[in-house]
């Protein structure tokens, strides 16, 4: 689980529907990635979207 981006939404009051609808993708999908069930890897040009959309540096995604 990536309970840091879940805090960083909520600190925004977004929720992950909003979020999902900013970065052009489902909110199944978006649940999928705060959940950890998508694997680590995500695609670079997703991970700027969503850093963008809620305010962090992307390379959050990759680090340990």
């Amino acid at each position: 689980m990536r309970q840091w981006l879940i805090d960083i939404r909520k600190s925004k009051k977004l929720s992950t529907y909003k979020v999902a609808e900013m970065c052009g993708i489902s909110q199944s999908y978006y649940f999928a990635i705060e959940h950890g069930s998508r694997g680590r890897l995500l695609p670079v040009n997703l991970a700027k979207q969503i850093a963008n959309a809620l305010g962090f540096e992307w390379t959050r995604f990759y680090e340990n």
